[in-house]
């Protein structure tokens, strides 16, 4: 459904909002770690956050990358999705087809259309910070091998 750089994106995110509840910073190497990404795509990705604007970077001996404490109640699912992937999730034909519309549809398009609706309310909705509390608490995962 997203792009592998989306998917890191996210993992890192919601890392990073983690630590930024307890005001700590976090290195590259910690969130490609928690991550599972590999260290230079996940510096990519992070770039692409901070100029969107999602995540902050600071350089320097005590640098890393945060997320501001007023930022993290608002920060929305939907803002990281928006910034590596764009809109096309929400546009695309369920089918793959090029032209696929209302007036055109493919054989899905109708049932598609109301998980793509029900998809973007979720993202909407969803804060990094709810999803940061429940992988703080042990309710969610960011890797495989925090289940085993």
């Amino acid at each position: 459904m997203f792009s592998r750089a989306c998917e890191y994106g996210i993992k890192a995110t919601i890392f990073i909002a983690m630590q930024s509840k307890d005001a700590r910073r976090v290195s590259l190497k910690d969130i490609a770690s928690a991550s599972n990404a590999p260290e230079a795509f996940t510096a990519k990705i992070l770039q692409i956050l901070v100029k969107a604007n999602v995540i902050d970077s600071v350089r320097g001996a005590a640098g890393g990358f945060e997320i501001d404490a007023a930022k993290l109640s608002t920060l929305k699912l939907s803002q990281i999705v928006s910034a590596i992937d764009g809109d096309e999730i929400y546009k695309g034909c369920g089918l793959g087809l090029e032209a696929c519309s209302e007036t055109q549809p493919c054989p899905v398009h109708y049932k598609f259309a109301k998980i793509r609706n029900d998809l973007r309310l979720m993202l909407e909705t969803t804060t990094i910070l709810e999803l940061a509390e429940g992988t703080s608490k042990g309710e969610t995962y960011l890797k495989r091998d925090q289940m085993l």
